[in-house]
């Protein structure tokens, strides 16, 4: 039974010769929880959680058509470009197969997205033009008979994960990968027959990649082109482009028209909270107007009910969701059963991207389990009393892990709402979604009955008295006051209370520290008219917004027009503003107020006091160190799982 607010999102649907549930994708991302080509119990494990929990259909991350010159990720991508892959892709085929959802696989090629850094070979691309994501090293151009032979790798990786027990591929052709290096005219200069001056001319490659599989397989075979319709970059590929290049490969065969967006060189944002959710499914209605098969849509959708409005609206045909399957694997049975609370829906913090930027293997900020559904949470054996002090995230992710785990746990609160630092994270400027969370974590405390008291003020006395097994604090962090003179001016107040609305400020505002909080503090008040500027004594601002969205803030905040004063020392605070020393001279910066915005440390006072007194104290979260939410969800859970 499917409740209304989603009964369009849960129709089936027929793709090529296989009948698909519902019209949910879950979309290929990279994990790294491959290895060297081969499949992993931990990338079962994560795929079969996926598909227990309601995925109509299931596509594979990367399966590396020509490995390793072209992964992207080292070794820790999947091959399908070779007979000795094959036991294990029939594993993960078969696994998804058996609990519930459709497997398909993407098959893809970085192109000069590669880089020898990681594969040990010089990158190859159409033409020898490099690109930030390769490291800027210069690829090598394929030659006429190379590129026919990765066209013949193409169709050979699609009948080899069809005989593993795939029933449909995804090509890659999207977001600046081989596919779409050969349909774009600035990486495209090729004077053979896979390249020239129209999008047409242009999609040969695609075109025969499609035809290849066509004759290495039934015609009925699904087979999904991902392109990104509009690059978002000066001279790129347009809609009009994409869409010539969409008809022709219906003309080929293809079975669904995928529309995606951007390069990871495009300047527009396309994955953090800022971009509003939905933004690129206008793509999907363009390509409806003229291609006669499925088309999918995707991106910063994140809640079921819109999807299904976007199937019901007749907007797209197929819902592909990402990350929000990294969140929660099971939200789409329980959208189903309308238990929408339950979803812990995913906030577009952009850190599993932070991870793929680094050498380790995805995660989230939210889904301390990603990556361990193979260590499912067992009944603790000794079952104990919990204390726990401290309502944010940290304090309430410990609190429902014990709680699954079959501990009795108590919670304080000294304020007269739960969510810490998300309430305040979530009033800045495009930090909206950190709503969900707190939402979340809420509704986790009502759901497990979990004994919540609010506005009570821990004391190590009061701690004491209820002789707890276990004591958790989770007090959280305070905004640091530096020690600046001038520090206690009357113009003078805290980041955190201006995003709070405690504090108002005056048309003409210095913010010292550009941090996170000072970056969204700015914005909020540049929005609101005022005149800014930013005093950061690095050289550069944003040093904690992680790699993923910090291009996007510093963009803003250029846009803006607000004043950056990099690698300047603050002197002293004055009625009239602040006086800085930057390279060895002092200059006044006039204001009518003065913004503090140097970063949180640590609330651990009364842990320290505890720990003296008890040996069963732990303290998690910014309580431990000032860090971000990931950090606490995750020590939280961890806390959770082992006492």
């Amino acid at each position: 039974m499917v409740v209304e607010e989603v009964k369009y999102l849960f129709q089936p649907i027929t793709i090529g010769d296989v009948e698909i549930s519902n019209r949910i994708m879950m979309a290929p991302m990279n994990t790294r929880f491959g290895y060297d080509g081969y499949v992993t119990d931990q990338l079962v494990d994560y795929y079969v959680e996926r598909a227990k929990g309601g995925a109509g259909f299931i596509c594979v991350e990367m399966g590396i058509i020509d490995y390793p010159i072209g992964s992207t990720a080292g070794k820790g991508m999947i091959a399908t470009d070779d007979d000795k892959y094959s036991p294990g892709l029939k594993k993960l085929a078969n696994a998804i197969d058996k609990n519930g959802s459709v497997p398909m696989i993407e098959l893809s090629h970085g192109g000069r997205y590669c880089h020898s850094g990681l594969t040990g070979m010089q990158p190859v691309a159409p033409s020898p033009i490099a690109g930030y994501r390769g490291r800027g090293e210069m690829p090598r151009e394929l030659s006429t008979e190379e590129v026919e032979e990765l066209v013949e790798r193409f169709g050979d990786s699609a009948r080899r994960s069809a005989e593993a027990g795939f029933k449909g591929v995804l090509l890659m052709g999207s977001t600046g990968y081989l596919i779409s290096q050969f349909g774009s005219p600035l990486t495209n200069k090729r004077t053979d027959r896979f390249g020239g001056k129209s999008p047409a001319e242009r999609a040969t490659f695609i075109v025969e990649i499609i035809k290849n599989i066509r004759k290495k397989l039934e015609n009925q075979f699904p087979v999904i082109y991902k392109i990104s319709a509009e690059e978002y970059i000066d001279g790129g590929t347009v809609l009009e482009d994409s869409q010539i290049m969409a008809k022709l490969a219906e003309q080929a065969g293809v079975s669904v028209i995928h529309t995606w967006a951007g390069w990871h060189e495009s300047p527009k944002p396309m994955l953090p909270m800022s971009v509003p959710r939905g933004a690129f499914v206008y793509l999907a209605e363009a390509m409806k107007k003229i291609i006669n098969v499925p088309i999918m849509t995707g991106g910063r959708i994140n809640d079921p009910r819109f999807a299904n409005e976007i199937i019901r609206d007749g907007r797209a045909d197929l819902v592909h969701f990402g990350r929000p399957f990294l969140t929660d694997p099971y939200f789409p049975k329980k959208a189903m059963k309308g238990e929408f609370d339950d979803i812990n829906m995913c906030i577009a913090c952009c850190r599993c991207f932070d991870a793929m930027a680094s050498p380790g293997t995805i995660v989230c900020s939210v889904n301390a389990g990603l990556g361990k559904e193979g260590k499912k949470l067992e009944k603790a054996e000794k079952l104990k009393k919990i204390l726990i002090i401290g309502g944010g995230p940290a304090g309430m992710e410990a609190a429902r892990v014990a709680t699954l785990r079959g501990h009795k746990v108590t919670l304080w609160e000294k304020n007269d709402q739960l969510g810490g630092n998300l309430i305040t994270a979530s009033l800045a400027p495009h930090k909206e979604e950190t709503n969900c969370l707190t939402h979340y974590l809420i509704y986790q405390m009502k759901k497990l009955k979990i004994n919540v008291q609010l506005n009570k003020e821990a004391t190590v006395d009061s701690i004491l008295k209820e002789n707890a097994d276990e004591v958790i604090v989770a007090t959280g962090a305070t905004a640091i006051t530096p020690d600046i003179p001038g520090i206690n001016t009357e113009n003078v107040v805290m980041a955190v209370d201006v995003l709070k609305g405690m504090s108002s400020t005056g048309d003409n505002v210095v913010i010292i520290g550009g941090g996170m909080i000072g970056c969204e503090t700015a914005e909020l008040l540049r929005s609101q008219g005022k005149d800014v500027s930013i005093v950061e004594m690095l050289p550069k601002i944003a040093r904690d917004v992680g790699p993923a969205t910090k291009w996007s803030v510093t963009m803003r905040i250029a846009r803006w027009g607000i004043k950056q004063y990099t690698s300047s020392k603050v002197i002293r605070i004055t009625d009239d503003g602040v006086e800085i020393e930057r390279e060895g001279n002092s200059e006044i910066i006039e204001a009518d107020t003065v913004v503090i915005a140097a970063g949180m440390e640590a609330q651990n006072k009364l842990f320290n006091m505890l720990r003296e007194k008890l040996p069963t104290v732990h303290a998690i979260g910014d309580c431990s160190q000032a860090r971000r939410m990931l950090e606490a969800i995750h020590e939280g859970y961890a806390i959770g799982q082992k006492l």
